[in-house]
């Protein structure tokens, strides 16, 4: 379509409809086909992609806070359920831009700062690379700090059957 709203096609003079072969230069313009429709994407998808960048960054032991951890640990013992990746992970999603707040917990000894960076950089790159949103910020909260003897006593513990 044309600025006005007409279909570009090339007209009929006189003489090309009386078959006389005169042909007029016309140029028809093509509408890029991602222009063409509306893509949404829900706060879920956003929530997981996150998740799952902020879980591959190295010092990251968990999202989440420790109650929702616990109630994640419980729910995902029950047959038939899956382990939820997003938890710990809030999003605000607009048409263009997406804001993202993680709550995470570290390994002991790794540090903060560096850690929060890291993830913020693996957060953004993946957002902004799979969904084309604009990520304006990443707020990160550190919840707790895994200690080393926590995981043995954790492992120790028999589990519900």
């Amino acid at each position: 379509m044309t600025e006005s709203g007409q279909w570009n096609r090339p007209e009929a003079s006189g003489a090309e409809s009386m078959g006389q072969g005169v042909r007029k230069n016309t140029e028809v313009k093509r509408c890029d086909p991602g222009t063409r429709g509306r893509t949404t994407i829900a706060d879920s998808v956003v929530e997981k992609i996150a998740g799952m960048a902020a879980r591959d960054v190295a010092g990251v032991h968990a999202l989440g806070s420790g109650i929702s951890r616990a109630f994640g640990a419980a729910r995902e013992r029950v047959p038939g359920t899956t382990k939820s990746v997003s938890r710990g992970v809030k999003v605000e999603v607009g048409e263009t831009q997406t804001a993202i707040d993680l709550e995470i917990v570290v390994l002991y000894g790794v540090s903060i700062t560096d850690l929060a960076g890291a993830v913020r950089e693996s957060v953004i790159s993946a957002v902004e690379w799979m969904t084309g949103l604009e990520v304006v910020e990443v707020n990160i909260a550190v919840s707790d700090v895994e200690l080393p003897d926590e995981e043995e006593e954790e492992e120790a513990q028999p589990r519900l059957r």
